[in-house]
């Protein structure tokens, strides 16, 4: 058993690579612009936060199966080195090709710390303290969305750009230390064949979704034969991959667990919920800078009282797991969640800075709860050998929403935004100030550009962006919603602290 001197040492580790790896694309999105000047490459600049995606995303639900299978540690121990090592080559790119190439090394350390960390903290806790180690882990990974963006800022303002890659390594060399001296696996874990068909076929199709989605409206038109090729490849291959799973002996993602309705309502809620909470995260920032005119480090800033909700709720939710059912923290929470975003579709430019405050407080107590109640829910039933896929599936689910979360409702607010731009200006947008490039909402966010625009046609354009953030947000309703019914539809357990100390004493 862990003794428990060291379990302390142990959570610090973990939690050091949760914040690395979960925190490490807010971080380098404030520094993008910054190193787009140094490195040059402009049109390649996707590829950066992209790269970093799609490594860590084909990879969760992998290294979540292979350490259920070989073991916790090692890919954990594989995880952190590859994250460093990708996080000092990114460091010294020396153009955005390059950084790109490094950006996914970093990811696919990512995919294997972020999973596998919330299962080693299911397997060394004891089952009465996981609801709370739990909350503190679900409050960590919600701060590094709010809290990466900040750091970003000012580390590429009072130092350089690339510190944000080389901070990594002596946190990461710190929980390298806490894990590989301190953890000791006790649990049997049976040397089984790895489905590399399965696997080769997840990540392909994981692949051409992200292109697609990344590519598609930016350097190809979305009715391209380059983006519906993506798109047809990728139903080709996530179908073959359905198809090989249900025949393998041990698949990557075992569909048969999506049978017990907590866990498949668990997975809805996270890929859901997580879409709405991102669109805020991403609007509320611009909304800030590019209607009620707040400095680039104030709309950081302005994220804060969503933080504070997050974890709230995160602690929260997990300290209330032994007294109540799942269900019956989800469904208020979400329901914050919902009524947060709807509120937001209120929003005009006459808002004022506390009203957005507020909202932003309610969003952030809506989501916390998912953050550490849906993690254990998702293992809730399953034995040891089994969290690793079970936990890596919740996570892989989550990141998909927030991606298809950006891309999707970025696709809604710049179409919004550019009609009302040609029904306000006409098509040719004569009435602009020349060099004003509007396709991008972020390019009317520096003073330097919006010291360019008249004061008339200003009122016009940040009334258009104020118009399109808005309704971005009436589309959020709906993927909250979504999070809201699924709450409604989980089965009724309860975490059981009695029989899971059984099981726990059992396997150590």
């Amino acid at each position: 058993m862990v003794k428990g001197n060291k379990i302390g040492v142990i959570l610090g580790g973990l939690l050091l690579a949760i914040l690395m790896a979960s925190m490490d694309n807010t971080i380098v999105a404030t520094a993008i612009g910054t190193i787009v000047g140094d490195l040059g490459g402009f049109d390649k600049l996707m590829w950066v936060t992209s790269a970093y995606l799609v490594a860590e995303m084909a990879g969760m639900p992998i290294f979540g199966k292979l350490s259920d299978m070989y073991g916790r540690k090692r890919f954990f121990i594989f995880g952190i080195i590859v994250f460093m090592i990708g996080s000092a080559l990114c460091g010294t790119a020396d153009s955005i090709v390059q950084l790109s190439i490094y950006r996914a090394i970093q990811g696919i350390g990512g995919g294997a710390l972020m999973p596998i960390a919330f299962t080693i903290m299911f397997d060394v806790v004891p089952a009465d303290k996981r609801g709370k180690m739990g909350g503190l882990f679900g409050a960590v990974f919600g701060l590094s969305s709010i809290f990466g963006p900040l750091l970003g800022a000012y580390i590429t303002d009072y130092i350089h750009w690339s510190w944000i890659f080389y901070i990594n390594l002596p946190l990461g060399l710190i929980a390298f230390v806490m894990i590989a001296f301190f953890y000791k696996e006790s649990v049997e874990h049976s040397k089984q064949k790895i489905d590399y068909l399965g696997a080769f076929t997840l990540v392909a199709s994981i692949v051409c979704l992200m292109f697609a989605l990344e590519l598609g409206g930016k350097q190809y038109a979305w009715d391209s034969s380059m983006i519906i090729g993506l798109f047809a490849a990728f139903v080709v291959l996530i179908i073959g991959f359905i198809f090989i799973e249900r025949r393998a002996q041990e698949p990557i993602i075992t569909f048969g667990m999506f049978k017990n309705r907590l866990y498949a309502t668990s997975n809805v809620m996270a890929m859901f919920a997580g879409a709405a909470f991102i669109t805020a995260s991403i609007y509320i920032p611009i909304f800030i800078q590019g209607v009620l005119g707040g400095s680039a480090t104030n709309s950081g800033l302005v994220l804060l009282p969503m933080m504070l909700g997050s974890v709230i709720t995160a602690a929260g939710g997990g300290s209330l797991l032994t007294k109540f059912k799942y269900r019956s923290i989800m469904i208020p929470t979400l329901a914050l969640l919902v009524v947060g975003i709807a509120l937001l579709t209120t929003l005009t430019t006459g808002s004022t800075r506390f009203i957005v405050t507020i909202f932003m407080i309610l969003v952030g107590l809506g989501i916390g709860a998912s953050f550490s109640v849906l993690s254990n829910a998702a293992i809730h039933g399953f034995t040891a050998r089994q969290r690793g896929s079970a936990s890596s599936t919740l996570n892989f689910m989550r990141s998909l929403g927030m991606t298809l979360g950006i891309t999707v409702f970025g696709i809604i607010q710049s179409h919004v935004f550019m009609n009302k731009l040609a029904s306000m200006f006409g098509s040719g947008g004569g009435q602009m100030s020349e060099g004003v490039d509007l396709s991008d909402p972020r390019n009317i966010l520096t003073p330097e550009t919006r010291d360019q625009i008249p004061a008339p046609i200003l009122d016009k354009i940040t009334e258009a962006l104020s118009s399109s953030i808005v309704h971005t947000f009436a589309w959020a309703i709906i993927p909250s919603v979504i999070a809201l019914l699924a709450a409604f539809a989980m089965s009724k357990e309860k975490f059981d602290p009695s029989a899971e100390l059984e099981a726990y004493s059992a396997s150590h």
